[in-house]
């Protein structure tokens, strides 16, 4: 190499062919990561080292500063034998520590070396402070047990040629490639090669010069490749921090995917003039990846195309020709669209006009899924779900429907739902699955529905139910919205859930092939953020009671309310409460969840209070006690066994309390309810330094028992407080 600074930016770029653009950011980002891990472990990077990962269609590459062209030295220590096996009786070196070191090739160090020159000489700094020695040498320290003879050596540092073909392997074989290919390398005639796609190119420069590694069949050079069509082949790089500069100035490449994806933004608002574009996240990104020079152009398609509904034009548009729809600003759909190519032509025209002809056809064929789909109600397509297989296990599609509506039926009335309206919206709610166009776009179940719905003079909370029992469908997702989407959206979830749990088909570990925790989180929210007073027992219950007499079915309704619960555990703790907050509402397995975060909140409040940290403590002495010995305590409370003083005190103190906290309750003022037990605090304090509770005489020991358990009673009458206890 060059006498130019040790330390100068590195550059690694492998040219490929296409790359699958849907994986290309997190290929990116791992290759940077996984070079930059290996590198940084092994000393080649300085303190102040940044790293920064370029991907386009047809590359993956990482920029790192301050790179060290050789790794630093490292001392090292190896503990060789016990001191009393190295050295004879009179302290010379004994045949085996010769043996030693000879295998070791350090046969040299045996030359005067003796126990007492040995244990004289000082062991390396642990903190690794000190300079690495000059050369090896012996020393001798003890273990803690024994003296030991140990070698402390200097391993010199590597070039970096060594240390990033080694980064480069190891990064290229822990890729997240969806699937990898096999290909002769440049000039062989075997598939020998096996990568995501087969690779052309590859860059390795630090500063000016090119690192001699060699990967995936290719030695590493300073040439780089341009853009396909607009730029140059075979572009010379003169350094590292060129490479960047040169592939955008010669190459009409931008490499790096953020700044791509920045400008795609930019030239997408400024040709929407002000109109609305519907540019979700992973269209962009997909779309960043199919291009290195973008250039956004506009297109238009025939305005009759505007009656079909705007859910299928957008949906054609964005996964059948990654366009972007535009919106004015009424929130209508404009029968224009964005596209962006890979091309900037002098002249987009010629572009514009093939994209148009393209999406014409696309749209025509929506269109025509749309006016062949109206032709039959959605009602008499019910009996079509007959011929689609729910599971093999629980039957067709209309069995579940069967289902769904007795679920359904059953909760409407707790929700105030019309009762008609709900078996009229779960008699329809999968009949759109029948449909030519949900049939091509399986992501517009649910929203083809409420449009035919609507066309055949549906009742609109008929209609909207049967789009919004799919919410939510994913986390954050918007929540159905009426109460005869709820009935709907809460049937579906608990009718797959009991089926599956029926059948003992439950997520382990990772797998969750039915989407049962995500049926059962949708369950909690709806139930929770919406306020429905639906107690989980219950409901649990007519999900599985709509199974009556499938054979395959076995009821587990104690298992489905358990895991229910512990996704309820997993939702509350995302919102911000911790474990024992949880823990102290849970234990006492509530059966209205709606309100558990409003006891939550209480018990939150609760613990702010100065008393609260006591009565937590004293609350789970009180447990503790009942665990041993419950079974002895009265039936009842004998008023004439309390001893006077801190036992009749107690007694009083909970007996004015417990209405107070009752009515709480009943008002749903938890906060007020777990305020009021500040209160008793000094009659629970005097009970425990006055009082034995386990007194010799049964009689007083069972009349105390039953005392502390109408306290326990009415302090937990919230939540279990002895969960907040340090």
């Amino acid at each position: 190499m060059s006498d130019s600074p040790a330390s100068r930016t590195l550059v690694v770029e492998i040219v490929t062919e296409e790359l699958p653009p849907r994986a290309l950011k997190a290929l990116s980002a791992a290759f940077a990561a996984g070079i930059a891990g290996h590198l940084g472990e092994h000393g080649y990077l300085e303190g102040s080292s940044a790293t920064a990962p370029y991907a386009t269609p047809r590359r993956l590459a990482a920029v790192i500063s301050q790179v060290r062209a050789v790794a630093p030295d490292v001392a090292t220590t190896q503990k060789l034998m016990p001191a009393k096996v190295a050295f004879d009786a009179a302290g010379a070196p004994s045949a085996a520590l010769a043996k030693k070191l000879a295998a070791l090739g350090r046969g040299e160090l045996i030359d005067g070396a003796s126990a007492a020159t040995l244990a004289a000489s000082s062991a390396p700094d642990p903190s690794g402070s000190a300079s690495p020695p000059a050369a090896d040498r012996l020393y001798v320290e003890s273990d803690g047990k024994a003296d030991y003879v140990y070698l402390a050596s200097v391993a010199k540092g590597q070039p970096l040629a060594h240390g990033l073909a080694q980064a480069l392997e190891r990064a290229v074989a822990a890729l997240p490639i969806p699937k990898t290919m096999s290909y002769a390398r440049p000039g062989g005639y075997y598939n020998d090669v096996r990568f995501v796609r087969p690779a052309h190119r590859l860059v390795a420069l630090h500063g000016t010069d090119v690192v001699p590694i060699e990967a995936l069949g290719l030695r590493a050079c300073r040439t780089t490749d341009g853009h396909r069509f607009m730029g140059r082949r075979a572009i010379e790089v003169a350094s590292a921090d060129a490479w960047a500069p040169a592939l955008e100035a010669e190459g009409k490449v931008l490499p790096g995917f953020n700044a791509r994806r920045a400008e795609i933004v930019r030239q997408l608002l400024h040709m929407a003039d002000g109109n609305r574009v519907i540019m979700p996240d992973d269209l962009v990104d997909e779309v960043t990846s199919l291009v290195e020079w973008p250039t956004v152009a506009m297109g238009s398609f025939d305005r009759e195309f505007l009656d079909v509904p705007h859910e299928c034009l957008i949906l054609t548009m964005q996964q059948n020709q990654r366009y972007f729809a535009l919106t004015g600003s009424d929130g209508e759909l404009l029968h224009h669209f964005l596209l962006v190519s890979n091309n900037a032509a002098a002249d987009m025209s010629a572009i514009v006009r093939g994209n148009e002809r393209v999406l014409r056809a696309r749209l025509a064929d929506a269109k025509f899924f749309f006016d062949q789909d109206r032709r039959r109600k959605l009602a008499s397509r019910v009996d079509l779900l007959a011929g689609i297989v729910y599971h093999n296990r629980l039957g067709s599609q209309l069995d579940r429907v069967g289902r769904v509506r007795a679920i359904a039926r059953a909760v409407a009335p707790v929700l105030g739902a019309d009762p008609a309206h709900v078996d009229r919206a779960a008699l329809l709610a999968k009949a759109d699955l029948t449909t030519g166009m949900v049939g091509e776009f399986p992501e517009l179940q649910g929203t083809m529905g409420r449009h035919y719905a609507r066309f055949d003079g549906e009742a609109a909370d008929v209609a909207g139910a049967i789009a919004d029992h799919y919410l939510p469908r994913h986390a954050g997702d918007a929540l159905p919205a009426g109460p005869v989407a709820q009935a709907v959206a809460l049937a579906d979830r608990m009718e797959l859930l009991a089926g599956m749990f029926g059948i003992g088909a439950l997520p382990t570990g990772d797998k969750d092939p039915f989407g049962l925790r995500r049926a059962a989180i949708g369950v909690l929210r709806i139930v929770v953020e919406q306020g429905l007073a639906l107690p989980l027992p219950a409901l649990v219950a007519e999900a599985f009671a709509a199974f009556a007499g499938v054979a395959a079915v076995k009821p587990d309704p104690a298992g489905l309310a358990a895991f229910m619960v512990e996704r309820l555990r997993v939702y509350l703790r995302d919102q911000g409460y911790t474990a024992n907050q949880v823990d102290a509402v849970l234990s006492l397995e509530p059966a209205r969840i709606d309100v558990v975060p409003a006891q939550l909140a209480a018990v939150r409040s609760f613990e702010a209070l100065p008393e609260a940290q006591a009565l937590a403590a004293a609350n789970k002495r009180i447990v503790n006690i009942l665990r041993k010995a419950d079974a002895e305590a009265a039936p009842a409370i004998d008023r004439g066994r309390l001893a006077p003083g801190a036992e009749h005190d107690l007694w009083l103190a909970f007996e004015r309390l417990a209405p107070v906290v009752e009515r709480h309750c009943q008002d749903g003022d938890y906060t007020g309810a777990l305020r009021a037990l500040a209160s008793v605090k000094p009659a629970v304090d005097r009970f425990f330094d006055d009082v034995l509770v386990m007194a010799d005489d049964p009689a007083v020991r069972a009349n105390r028992l039953a005392l502390l358990r109408g306290v326990a009673a009415t302090m937990n009458r919230v939540a279990d407080i002895s969960r907040l206890a340090a």
